[in-house]
């Protein structure tokens, strides 16, 4: 991955797809005040450097899924291959080597009780270098990866400019009754590049460019398909990643977690099962930002009984396909 640099216009382009992962250049242009050629060659050289994509994926919520917190314990030689063999499956995400590189922190969905129980049950009991597993549910989200305020830098007029349509109905409502199997190729072409053409996805799928045009906007309007910036975070200054599990007392949990989800260090926030009942992502510019959140914006909030914190050593998988360790 190159070295590059993001100016002010880098991270306008950004923000801008954090927004709408598949807005046009020109509407991109015209919120940021710069031409489409400038916006269409700025993404370009963030693309190509492997600094930024733009990821189509699955909002398991909306089918019915389940989605689970895993917390992995590995032997020192074993960690590296064991991300690399999680992130390479098409159910998780958000797969981190913490600490010393002895832990994986991963985010994963089950379709089906069959699918959790061949995952947590037996697949990673049985691999001998896996010398300890924890798995919550999660039940609540509270902020999610897409709403991280830290690299917000457009303005509020700026950003309405940007913001697509919201999905039909409640996307918190029950799950959509649909069978994906059809959309498979398409799927899998927009989580490599979710930005692709019509013109690429038809090629991909098989299907026409108006198919592909009307089914990727199908599952959009039902709150199915989203898009994720897949972009390091210290790239945008922040160098310091953790992950948090905390013990909060439950007449103080919705205030604590809906705290926490306004707070711009924090990426990620949920309410899971477990002996923690919080589990939270945290970006902050250095390891002395770290300290200050935790001792200081943290410990003041109330009903906090405990908390455990480890550092990301290293991501092998965010929102997109799997990263090179």
């Amino acid at each position: 991955m190159d070295d590059v640099t993001l100016d002010p216009i880098d991270r306008g382009l950004v923000h801008a797809l954090r927004i709408d992962g598949r807005a046009p250049f020109t509407r991109i242009g015209e919120a940021l005040g710069v031409s489409e050629n400038t916006v269409a060659r700025r993404y370009r050289r963030l693309r190509s450097s492997g600094v930024l994509r733009v990821a189509g994926t699955v909002n398991g919520a909306r089918l019915g899924h389940t989605s689970w917190t895993i917390r992995l314990r590995c032997t020192p030689d074993a960690a590296g291959a064991i991300a690399e063999a999680l992130a390479a499956r098409d159910d998780t995400s958000f797969v981190y080597l913490l600490s010393g590189g002895t832990e994986i922190s991963c985010n994963t969905r089950t379709r089906s009780a069959d699918e959790r129980d061949a995952l947590l049950l037996e697949r990673l009991p049985r691999t001998r270098r896996v010398i300890g597993v924890s798995a919550h549910l999660l039940l609540r989200s509270y902020a999610l990866p897409g709403t991280w305020l830290g690299p917000a830098v457009l303005s509020p007029e700026q950003a309405a400019l940007l913001r697509p349509p919201e999905p039909d109905g409640d996307a918190a409502a029950d799950p959509v009754v649909t069978d994906l199997t059809a959309d498979r190729a398409l799927l899998g072409a927009l989580a490599r590049d979710g930005r692709a053409t019509h013109a690429d996805l038809a090629r991909a799928t098989g299907w026409s460019e108006s198919t592909v045009r009307r089914r990727t906007d199908a599952l959009r309007r039902a709150g199915v398909l989203t898009f994720q910036v897949d972009i390091e975070p210290r790239r945008l200054g922040f160098h310091a990643e953790a992950r948090l599990w905390m013990s909060v007392r439950p007449s103080a949990l919705q205030t604590a977690a809906t705290a926490m989800a306004a707070h711009p260090e924090v990426s990620f926030v949920a309410l899971t099962t477990g002996p923690t009942n919080l589990v939270a992502a945290v970006n902050c510019r250095d390891t002395e930002d770290l300290a200050r959140y935790l001792t200081e914006r943290v410990a003041a909030l109330d009903g906090i009984t405990a908390l455990e914190s480890a550092p990301v050593i290293r991501a092998a998988k965010r929102a997109g396909p799997p990263l090179p360790l």
